[in-house]
C-alpha cells in the first residue's frame, strides 16, 4: 500500500498524461499525501510509453551533465520498484554492443573512453569475452565490442499499471478516456483553477502536463511555448519464446550491410522479444508486416533462437522529443501553477522526474539540478 504523508491532502493536483512519466509523477505526489487526479485521453500507458524499447541507461547520453542526470535516475530504479512493491519486470545485467567495420569500431572505442572519463562502468571486451557474456549470440565479424554492466530494461506498461494502482490505493483518481479541452487562466494571477475536459471540470491547485507528444498542444492553451520535433519510431514484438538472453538483457548488434541500421534486442518476462533498429534518435515509420518480417530475419542472424518466432508489427509510435533533445521540466512563467514534464528517454528518467516534480510541487522549491531544463529556454 502507498504510504500517504500527512499535511498535503488539501493540495489538489491534476496530472495530464498517464504514460510512464506522468504515472511516476502522480505516484510520487500520492506518496507525499497530495490529492491526485490522473487524466489520460486513452488508456494508461497506451501512448508513446507502449512503443518504447524501455532500455535503462546513461551511456547514450551527452554532454556530461545530462549523462549524470540520467545516471542518477538509473541508480534510482531499484528504490523506485522497491517502494512500488509490484513486479514490473525490471532486469539488470548490462548491455553489449559490437561493430563489424573499423570506422564504426573506432567511434565505439572513443565513446567508451569518454564514458570511462565520466566514471561510467563501460569497457571494451574482445570477441571471446563477448561470446562468453551471451553464448546464444551469433556474432559474425567483431572488430570492437563493449559491455556496459549497469544497464538494464523494464516492462514499461507494467510500471504504469503499478503506479496507477498505488495512486488509486492512496485515494487518487484515474480518469481514462478523458480529453482535456481547456486550461483557462484567471485574470488576477494567471493560474489554472480548473482543468476543462469532455467529462466536466476538475478543480486544481496545480496542473502537470506530462502528455508526451500532446504536451505542446496542451501547453499552448495557457500560452506556454513548448516546441517539439516529430520523432516516429518502430519497435516490433515477437510471439513468446523460451528464454534466449540469459546474462545480458540488452543487445545492440551492428548493421548487416550499408543499407540497414544496427539492431537492438531485448526479451520480456513473458518470452516476447522486442526488436528495433537504429539509435534512439532514428526516425522510423514503416510499421508494415513486411518490415517486421525483415527486421526479425535480420535479428535472427545474430540471435538464432529467434528462428521459431513470428513477427508482430506494432503501429508506428511518435515519441516525445523537445526541440533541442533535452528534458523540459518545471513550472512555466506564463502560467505559474502549470508544471511541464516533457522528455525523451522517459523510461530511464521516470523515477528521477517523479521525485523531483514532487519536491518542486509540494515543497515549493526550485531544484537546482533542473536549472538547464526549464521551459523558458525556448522563449
Amino acid at each position: 500500500m502507498t504510504q500517504r504523508a500527512p499535511g498535503n491532502s488539501s493540495l489538489k493536483v491534476v496530472v495530464v498524461g498517464a504514460g510512464i512519466v506522468g504515472a511516476s509523477i502522480a505516484y510520487h505526489l500520492t506518496r507525499r499525501g497530495v490529492s491526485v487526479t490522473l487524466v489520460d485521453k486513452g488508456k494508461p500507458g497506451a501512448g508513446a510509453t507502449s512503443h518504447s524499447f524501455a532500455w535503462i541507461n546513461a551511456g547514450a547520453k551527452a554532454p556530461s551533465a545530462y549523462h549524470d542526470f540520467s545516471r542518477r535516475s538509473l541508480e534510482m530504479w531499484d528504490r523506485f520498484v522497491h517502494h512500488l512493491g509490484i513486479d514490473v519486470g525490471l532486469q539488470w545485467g548490462g548491455k553489449v554492443s559490437w561493430e563489424s567495420t573499423e570506422e564504426k569500431a573506432q567511434a565505439l572505442r572513443e565513446q567508451v573512453a569518454q564514458l570511462q572519463r565520466w566514471g561510467y562502468p563501460a569497457r571494451m571486451v574482445d570477441a571471446a569475452e563477448l561470446a562468453s557474456l551471451e553464448p546464444g549470440l551469433s556474432l559474425g565479424t567483431v572488430v570492437a565490442a563493449e559491455y556496459s554492466e549497469i544497464e538494464g530494461h523494464v516492462e514499461q506498461e507494467r510500471v504504469v499499471h503499478a503506479c496507477v494502482t498505488r495512486v488509486v490505493e492512496g485515494g487518487g483518481l484515474m480518469q481514462d478516456s478523458t480529453l482535456v479541452t481547456g486550461l483557462p487562466l484567471t485574470p488576477s494571477d494567471h493560474k489554472v483553477q480548473v482543468v476543462e475536459t469532455d467529462q466536466g471540470e476538475i478543480p486544481c491547485d496545480v496542473v502537470v502536463l506530462a502528455a508526451g507528444t500532446e504536451t505542446t498542444k496542451l501547453a499552448a492553451l495557457p500560452g506556454i511555448h513548448l516546441p517539439q520535433e516529430e520523432s516516429p519510431g518502430v519497435v516490433i514484438r515477437t510471439s513468446p519464446l523460451p528464454k534466449l538472453l540469459h546474462s545480458v538483457p540488452v543487445v545492440y548488434a551492428p548493421a548487416l550491410d550499408a543499407e540497414h541500421s544496427e539492431i537492438h534486442i531485448r526479451q520480456t518476462s513473458d518470452g516476447v522479444v522486442m526488436i528495433g533498429e537504429g539509435s534512439q534518435e532514428s526516425l522510423r515509420e514503416d510499421d508494415s508486416q513486411a518490415h517486421a518480417d525483415d527486421l526479425l530475419a535480420r535479428a535472427t542472424k545474430y540471435l538464432p533462437g529467434l528462428a521459431a518466432a513470428k513477427a508482430i508489427p506494432v503501429p508506428v509510435g511518435y515519441r516525445p522529443m523537445p526541440l533541442d533533445g533535452y528534458p523540459v521540466l518545471g513550472f512555466a512563467d506564463a502560467a505559474p501553477n502549470v508544471y511541464i514534464a516533457l522528455t525523451h528517454s522517459g523510461v530511464t528518467l521516470a523515477p528521477l522526474i517523479g521525485e523531483l516534480a514532487a519536491i518542486e510541487i509540494v515543497d515549493g522549491v526550485r531544484a537546482e539540478v533542473l536549472s538547464a531544463y526549464r521551459v523558458e529556454r525556448f522563449s
